[in-house]
Formats: C-alpha cells, sequence, structure tokens
C-alpha cells in the first residue's frame, strides 16, 4: 500500500471565478461608463456578476449551447463587460468584432465563426443593418443602448431584465474555449485566436503583479483599448481578481479622457502612443492635468522616448508592454529592476525604451533564418519566438498547428534579447529596411524623429534604391502650429543613430495611415509611397 502525504483540492481555473470572487469580496466596487452621448452610468462588480448570470439564462432560452459563439459589436461599457461573463456562464464563446475593419473582413469573420447572436451598440446600427444580409449564421440581434423611441432590435436591459439571477454557471473544463478574437492582418482573410479558461486565468494572475500592471483593490483603472480587440489588453479579466474600480468609456477623445482621469481618480491606464499624442497635446495647450495618474502602460507599438520622458517629467511611471493577439496579449511588460535607484535618468529611459521582460507564464528566444538560437547579448537581432501558457497552439479552424514541434510560436517581429532579460522590438520583420546587406530599424528612426520638437508622429519605411536596394523615407506630421523642417528633422536625429542610417529625405503629411487597432500601417504607406525616388538617384547611377 502506498502512503499518501496528502492531496490538494482540484479546483478549476475557470474565468468565472473571476467574477465571482470580486462579486463575493469586492461586489462594492464601482464599474463606471462613460457612454458615447455623453453619459456616465455607475454599477458595481456584484450587479455584474447578477446581471451576467440573468444574461447566460437569457441565452438558454434562445437555444444556445456550449460552444456556440455569441458576438459583440460595441465599445467599451458595463454591457459589453457584462456579455463577457453572460456568454462564458452558459458555455458559449464570446466573440468580440472589430467594428472598423472592412465590410468583406466583417463578413468573413461573422460567418467563419458560426456566431448565432449579435449585441451591438445603437451607434453600430448602420453598420449592422448593412451586414445583416452577408452574415448568414446569426439569428438573433440585440442592441446594448437603444436611444428614446428605438425601434428595432430588442433592448439588452429588457431582454435579461425578463429573467432572473439564479443561475449556475456551466461546467467547463480548464481547457473549453472562452473567447475568439480574429486578427487585424493587412494580408488574407482575418485568422481567429481561441482562448481558454485555463490561459486566461493565469493571464489575468500575472498582469496583476508588481513588474506587470500592479494593480491593487485601492486602484482605479481606465483602459483606452477597445474591448473588441485582444481582451481590452487583458483587463476586464484581471481587474475583478483584484476588486479594482473599473472605468470604461465608449469616448476616447483627448478632453473626455482627461476628464474622466481627474473626476474618477484614475490611477493606471493603458493604451496606444497615438491616444497618448493626442491627450500629451491637449494638455499642453490647456493646461490639464493628471494629478492621480501613477501608471501607463504603452503598447501596439513602440514608445517614443520622448513620449516616456513626457510622462517621467510629471510623475507618472511608464510601463513599456509588448504583446499580440496570439498572446492574449501580454509577452513582455517593462517593470523596475534591481538597482532602478542607481540608474541614471537616462538609463531608466533606456530601460523603459525597450519592452520588458517576460513574466511567469512566457519564455522567449531569437532565431536566425535557419533557425539557430541567436545569444542574449544585447547586439543580436532575430525572429522572435514565444511559447508559454496563453500562447496560441493553432488558429481557429485550422488543422495545422501554429508552433513549431518544440512549441515555439513565430511573431513576425525582429528582436534582440539583453543579457538582462529585457527585449527590444527592432521592426516588424516586414518593416526592417535592409540597406546594402543590413539592416535598418525603422522603429528607431521612428522614436528619435518623434523626439524632435514639432514632430508629432512619423513613420519610416524602405524606398528602393538601385545602389543599396533600399533606403529609408522619414515620413512625418507636423505639431500644430508648428513648420519644422526635413532638415530640422535629420538634424535632430544624427546623434541618437548610425551616420549611415540617417534617412535619404524626409517627407511631412497631414496624417498617417493606421490600422484597425490604431497601429501604424506601413502597408498603406508603402502603397502610397510606391512610386517615390529619391532625388537625384536616378542620374548618381545612370539610370533613365
Amino acid at each position: 500500500m502506498t502512503l499518501r502525504l496528502g492531496t490538494q483540492q482540484d479546483w478549476p481555473l475557470n474565468v468565472m471565478r473571476l467574477v465571482d470572487h470580486a462579486e463575493r469580496e469586492h461586489g462594492d466596487r464601482e464599474v463606471v461608463s462613460a457612454w458615447a452621448d455623453g453619459s456616465t452610468s455607475r454599477t458595481s462588480w456584484g450587479e455584474i456578476a447578477r446581471k451576467a448570470r440573468q444574461m447566460a439564462r437569457a441565452l438558454e432560452k434562445l437555444g444556445l449551447g456550449k460552444g456556440d459563439r455569441v458576438a459583440t459589436l460595441a465599445m467599451n461599457h458595463e454591457r459589453h463587460l457584462i456579455s463577457w461573463y453572460g456568454a462564458i456562464g452558459m458555455g458559449g464563446v464570446l466573440h468580440t468584432i472589430n467594428p472598423r475593419l472592412f465590410p468583406e473582413q466583417l463578413a468573413y469573420i461573422g460567418n467563419h465563426a458560426e456566431d448565432r447572436v449579435l449585441l451591438y451598440d445603437a451607434m453600430m446600427k448602420p453598420l449592422v443593418d448593412a451586414m445583416k444580409p452577408a452574415w448568414k449564421t446569426i439569428e438573433h440581434y440585440i442592441v446594448y443602448d437603444p436611444p428614446a423611441g428605438w425601434e428595432g432590435d430588442p433592448s439588452f436591459e429588457e431582454w435579461i431584465g425578463a429573467e432572473d439571477d439564479e443561475f449556475r454557471w456551466v461546467e467547463a473544463d480548464e481547457r473549453d474555449p472562452i473567447g475568439l478574437c480574429y486578427t487585424s492582418g493587412t494580408t488574407g482573410n482575418p485568422k481567429g485566436v481561441i482562448y481558454e479558461h485555463r490561459g486566461m486565468v493565469l493571464h489575468a494572475l500575472a498582469e496583476v503583479q508588481p513588474d506587470c500592471f500592479d494593480l491593487g483593490k485601492r486602484d482605479c483603472a481606465l483602459p483606452i483599448v477597445p474591448m473588441f480587440h485582444a481582451n481590452a489588453w487583458g483587463l476586464p479579466w484581471a481587474a475583478p481578481l483584484v476588486g479594482c474600480k473599473l472605468v470604461l468609456s465608449a469616448d476616447y477623445s483627448a478632453k473626455r479622457m482627461v476628464d474622466l482621469f481627474r473626476d474618477e481618480k484614475v490611477t493606471h491606464s493603458a493604451g496606444v502612443p497615438t491616444i497618448w499624442v493626442d491627450m500629451i497635446a491637449h494638455i499642453e495647450k490647456t493646461g490639464d492635468t493628471l494629478d492621480n495618474l501613477k501608471t501607463v502602460t504603452i503598447g501596439g507599438s513602440a514608445a517614443p522616448r520622448a513620449m516616456i520622458k513626457w510622462f517621467r517629467s510629471h510623475g507618472i511611471e511608464v510601463g513599456h508592454a509588448w504583446g499580440m493577439t496570439e498572446l492574449s496579449p501580454i509577452g513582455s511588460l517593462a517593470g523596475k529592476p534591481a538597482g532602478w535607484e542607481d540608474m541614471s535618468d537616462e538609463e531608466q529611459i533606456e530601460w523603459t525604451a525597450r519592452q520588458g521582460r517576460v513574466p511567469f507564464g512566457i519564455e522567449m528566444r531569437i532565431v536566425d533564418d535557419a533557425g539557430n538560437v541567436l545569444p542574449r547579448d544585447g547586439k543580436a537581432s532575430g525572429d522572435l519566438q514565444v511559447r508559454g501558457a496563453w500562447v496560441i497552439e493553432r488558429y481557429f479552424k485550422e488543422d495545422a498547428p501554429a508552433i513549431d514541434a518544440d512549441g515555439w510560436f513565430s511573431t513576425g517581429d525582429v528582436a534582440a534579447l539583453h543579457p538582462d532579460g529585457t527585449m527590444q522590438i527592432t521592426d516588424r520583420s516586414k518593416d526592417v529596411i535592409k540597406s546594402g546587406g543590413e539592416w535598418i530599424s525603422s522603429i528607431e528612426l521612428e522614436n528619435a524623429a518623434v523626439g524632435v520638437d514639432g514632430v508629432a508622429e512619423a513613420a519610416c519605411i524602405g524606398i528602393f534604391h538601385p545602389k543599396w536596394d533600399e533606403r529609408p523615407l522619414l515620413v512625418c506630421v507636423r505639431e500644430e502650429g508648428h513648420h519644422v523642417t526635413g532638415e530640422e528633422v535629420l538634424a535632430g536625429i544624427r546623434d541618437q543613430v548610425a551616420k549611415w542610417w540617417l534617412p535619404d529625405a524626409v517627407e511631412f503629411v497631414d496624417e498617417l495611415p493606421h490600422t484597425a487597432t490604431g497601429k501604424l500601417s506601413k502597408k498603406t504607406l508603402r502603397e502610397q509611397f510606391a512610386d517615390y525616388r529619391f532625388e537625384g538617384v536616378e542620374a548618381m547611377t545612370g539610370r533613365d
């Protein structure tokens, strides 16, 4: 007979335990919604859980069962949040649809997902009406926020209000699917990424750690990232875990954000650089303040050093994150290292400008074109690969795995790993500029350019060159009221990059193209400048 010293309970990592915990331990903590019409409403984690149970019962009455997809087409607000837990608690799979995608992409993902129910914001009605003939599997449409006199699809509150809240969450295995999000790829059809209970709970546990988002009950988080993409960076899962106050806004305008930061005493926020560019410009122009804000997390694309310096000068810590839809999405984040206080100001900025270190649950490496693992010396750059507890294994409905035989997923980013464990993105593999057989980082050039007085935003692309194969073209947007010249931009970055990296030309545009998730669209920019030629190149090389 084998002596057993003891056992532990089998307590599945189920995301519904997050909202149960929030209801039980933090039930009165606020969830605030700033609606598109300018109004604000308040609820609590306890009420979110109660209404999620009502919604789960309402979905069952529509005939939905385990594994059925429930789609949303909405901005950030409490009813959208209720839907996350209501759909999953019924055993369904939440499919958050990005309304910024093209109609043909919207038609594809709705049909590919085989969505059965769509919940949407009233402001999306023209888009929904246009798409209804194209969506073949959606049987029921529910509107979140019908205005007075609404004539159309049923109201969300009336729909769930007809049900009681005595619902028991559907039993689920840790590895059961809970969410579906499609990538916003610029080529081919979007690919579906499935999220599971286990991965999302582990992701939330990692995210609240001090070296990640550093969240606790006393904090107030306002994600300026949409709930329709990449789990709103995981904050709707992390917030109930610690019971922090959550502020959700359907309006990302700089003034609305600054007002919410002040009125709701927001301590933590997260967003892409373009959001912060607008907010910083608003504050500089109006004199508004961010008195309670302690930490901002910047991701989606590289945070310019000038932006990091601005926040630090206002007493706000910056966490520089990297991730992707396939990673749920957090892959790394810049927490402070040991010895932080002994670093100089410039050393701290240099550290923060990197994309941070991996939390427990993620492994990372870089490889060359032949698949050889490269050293973590801060000098070698290669294809960034990851594996871990919340990393994709295969795309939705695809037979072939998205990983290699050892479980590594190629991210499409080019990066360097430093001896201290920090990762630094040097470019996207498709955006790196190859000049004379050597690589030039478009990201480094862009970050340097944004630090020049008068430059609001910058993008760098490779342009054909008959001698060097490609040379960098820097495309800039001027700050309002500034008249910075190309010569001044080049002078401003000359001491920050290698001499041979300096762009061969600087062009100015009124605005830069962005993808549906707010990232710079280099593909669109390359199309816009497809016929561009550097002055004097043909004469220099004897070309006609």
